[in-house]
C-alpha cells in the first residue's frame, strides 16, 4: 500500500510537469531560410554543397592560385541579389580590395572555398548575413545570393 500511494503521487508529479510543458512550450529555433535556399537551388538546377554553419556554395571554378584563410586580403568581383533575382549591389570586374574578418561571415567562409582565379555562387541565410536586421536595401532576415570571382589573395 505505501509503494502505491508513492507511484501515485509519482504520476501526479510527472502529469503536472508534462502540463506545464504544453502551457510554456520551449521556443522552436529561429528559421534560418534553408526552405527559400532550398527552393533557389531547385528551380535553377544548381549543384551546391552545404557547410556546417549553413552556408550553401557552388564552386563553378576552383581556381589554380593562392587560397586565402580567414585573415586574408582579397579582391573579389561580384553581384548581390535576392531569390526574386533582384540586385543589390554589384562591383566592377575589378572587384574591390577588403580583409575577409571585416564582411558578413557568409563572405568570410565561403570566399575560403576558391582560389584565385576561381568563381561561383554563394547562398548566404541571414544568420551569415545581416540577420533580422535591415542594411541599406537588404530587408532583414533576407538570403543573399552573390555571384563571385576571386580575382586575387593580397
Amino acid at each position: 500500500m505505501k509503494y502505491s500511494f508513492l507511484a501515485l503521487i509519482a504520476v501526479l508529479l510527472m502529469s503536472c510537469n508534462d502540463k506545464k510543458k504544453e502551457e510554456n512550450p520551449t521556443p522552436a529555433p529561429v528559421s534560418s531560410n534553408e526552405t527559400e535556399i532550398l527552393k533557389y537551388i531547385a528551380d535553377n538546377h544548381l549543384n551546391a554543397k552545404r557547410s556546417n554553419s549553413g552556408l550553401y556554395y557552388v564552386v563553378e571554378e576552383e581556381g589554380t592560385g593562392k587560397q586565402p584563410t580567414a585573415d586574408s586580403e582579397v579582391t573579389v568581383a561580384y553581384k548581390g541579389y535576392f531569390t526574386n533575382k533582384q540586385t543589390f549591389d554589384q562591383s566592377d570586374e575589378k572587384g574591390i580590395s577588403f580583409p575577409l574578418r571585416n564582411v558578413i561571415p557568409g563572405w568570410t567562409e565561403g570566399i575560403q572555398y576558391f582560389k584565385e582565379g576561381g568563381k561561383g555562387i554563394l547562398l548566404i541565410p541571414s544568420d551569415l548575413g545581416y540577420g533580422p536586421d535591415s542594411q541599406g536595401p537588404i530587408p532583414g532576415g533576407s538570403v543573399l545570393i552573390f555571384d563571385i570571382k576571386l580575382n586575387s589573395v593580397n
